[in-house]
């Protein structure tokens, strides 16, 4: 058993043999991250990285998913601009780009295990993982487009160095959903199982993982690191810096009020 206890709304967080699990748990919303999630899912983050009693750590969701992406009907608690709209460059530099950073440079393996729908957000978590299995049933959705805004949390790094410029750009550009099976063709994941093995199969590998040489994969992770994300910091603030303008725009707007009304949005590109 480790030492390491939190108690946190939003985030199940326990450890075990080795292995500290990572549950994001609002699955009334699908997970989907406010304020408060992306507060206590840093805090795990960091947890599981200071644990010496944690050798490898496993990221899931409860319920029918891994994450739905950013709650845009709940943004109480979040950072919001003069003008009231929600202030997406804080959030992302103070809130959620601590995440991502932290996971790529943990010294420890880190393992998703995708149940249903990863999107927005959702999915750049999954994608900064070092090693991804899905349920045969989850899908991967970069949905930014679909509202007006551009990929962050990594996401415009992270889907290139797996899946190469045609498919990031399609993933990016469509707004479209990829299943599971898809996604292991294309390299986006690294394994597929049934549904009702998922956590199973996502257990025994983290377990491998955690009694295995700890050292030898911090230093694969660092090499990695150094050839695909030498300039993560640097991609990550144009990703705010990008997102801050998008926010402004009048297709985001109309975006995030076509999405709250259930209804197509009509773009003007403005």
């Amino acid at each position: 058993m480790s030492g390491t206890e939190l108690e946190l709304e939003t985030v199940n967080f326990a450890v075990g043999d080795g292995v500290a699990t990572i549950e994001l748990n609002r699955p009334h919303a699908l997970n989907a991250w406010n304020h408060q999630l992306g507060a206590d899912l840093l805090e795990a983050v960091r947890a599981a990285e200071h644990d010496p009693e944690v050798r490898a750590v496993l990221v899931t969701g409860a319920g029918r998913g891994f994450s739905s992406g950013a709650d845009l009907k709940d943004i109480s608690g979040g950072e919001t601009t003069p003008d009231g709209r929600p202030d997406v460059y804080r959030t992302l530099t103070e809130r959620y780009h601590p995440i991502m950073t932290g996971i790529r440079e943990m010294p420890k393996p880190v393992v998703a295990a995708v149940n249903g729908p990863a999107v927005g957000i959702g999915c750049s978590l999954a994608l900064c993982c070092d090693l991804i299995v899905a349920a045969e049933s989850a899908y991967f959705l970069l949905a930014f487009v679909n509202i007006g805004l551009v990929p962050d949390g990594g996401s415009s790094l992270f889907l290139p160095t797996r899946i190469g410029m045609a498919r990031a750009t399609e993933l990016a550009m469509l707004g479209e959903r990829l299943p599971a099976p898809r996604a292991l063709e294309w390299g986006l994941i690294n394994r597929v199982c049934p549904d009702e093995r998922l956590r199973e199969e996502a257990g025994e590998l983290a377990a491998r993982l955690a009694a295995g040489p700890t050292r030898s994969y911090a230093g694969s992770k660092r090499q990695l690191n150094n050839w695909l994300y030498q300039r993560m910091g640097e991609q990550l603030e144009l990703e705010a810096q990008i997102q801050r303008e998008m926010s402004g725009s009048a297709d985001f707007l109309e975006g995030a009020m076509a999405f709250a009304e259930k209804r197509p949005p009509k773009f003007s590109g403005s």
